[in-house]
């Protein structure tokens, strides 16, 4: 058994620091070990950009939790719209050139103007009903051809559909638990048939008549804005045309507004276009006229 080594110091020379603390210390030491926790406000620091939540975090909320976060791409009526629209604006610049470019006077140039204005709004919006209610009836043709072979061969309409999401790069196996399931679901077996094979979905045809009344309200429009001159009484052909490109810019920046390009590319190309057709309808009215004359 070993002896404990003699310590020729006392007791008080032999003492440390930690004999000497009291509770007081021990509280003020233990506080200072326990993280402090926030009871209010923003969250900061690496939590808080891990999560990305709270009022002040600077991460855009994700798209896939925003309800309808997509445009409408199906209704129809913005291609309509957006054709009656410019349509109108060019036809009218183009007709007012060429008649005034012929010689005529402005009474006979509103006449023609107004003229234009209303058959070319009727036959917009005809041509698009019949255009619009023509390809629905098609897609509903094939849609119903879809279903009839999805109740005859459900074997090979999934195979074939298990192909095509092959051919995309999924798995086989993959691919073809998936069309095999769907087949106890006709209806969307049905959905994702016509939609692989026709690239439409059932259910979001557009409407004809939304079609034809977009294109008609936005011809007229557009139509009458070269027409405002002379409806407010002035006589100046270059006015009117000015009017008219003032109404091309415009027409062709709010048009790229709904597809994100930029406005200035999408309303100098509204310009150049519906100017080229200016151009050449007022040289031909020139020629036109001084033949006649």
């Amino acid at each position: 058994m070993s002896a404990t080594p003699y310590d020729p110091r006392t007791p008080e020379e032999v003492r440390t620091p930690e004999d000497d603390r009291t509770p007081e210390d021990d509280r003020t030491r233990e506080d200072a070990r326990t993280p402090e926790i926030p009871t209010g406000g923003p969250a900061t620091g690496a939590g808080a950009e891990s999560t990305g939540a709270g009022p002040e975090s600077s991460e855009p909320t994700p798209a896939a939790l925003i309800p309808d976060h997509h445009g409408d791409v199906s209704g129809g009526w913005l291609r309509a719209a957006t054709f009656g629209g410019m349509d109108g604006l060019v036809t009218n610049i183009a007709l007012i050139a060429g008649v005034g470019g012929g010689g005529v006077a402005p009474g006979g140039i509103v006449v023609a103007g107004v003229a234009g204005l209303v058959a070319g709004a009727i036959s917009m919006a005809f041509g698009e009903y019949t255009s619009v209610k023509t390809q629905n009836e098609q897609i509903a043709r094939e849609i119903e051809r879809e279903r009839q072979e999805l109740a005859r061969h459900p074997e090979a309409e999934a195979e074939e559909l298990a192909r095509m999401w092959i051919a995309r790069g999924l798995d086989p196996q993959v691919a073809r638990q998936m069309a095999d399931a769907l087949r106890d679901h006709p209806e969307q077996a049905l959905r994702f048939h016509v939609q692989e094979e026709l690239g439409v979905s059932p259910g979001y045809a557009p409407s004809p008549w939304l079609a034809a009344g977009s294109s008609f309200l936005t011809f007229a429009i557009g139509a009458l804005i070269p027409l405002l001159p002379y409806l407010l009484g002035a006589t100046s052909l270059w006015l009117a045309l000015v009017t008219g490109g003032l109404g091309l810019l415009a027409a062709g920046a709010l048009a790229a507004g709904f597809t994100g390009r930029p406005r200035w590319f999408g309303a100098l190309r509204q310009l150049l276009l519906g100017g080229a057709a200016a151009l050449a309808t007022y040289l031909i009215g020139a020629l036109v006229g001084v033949s006649v004359t």
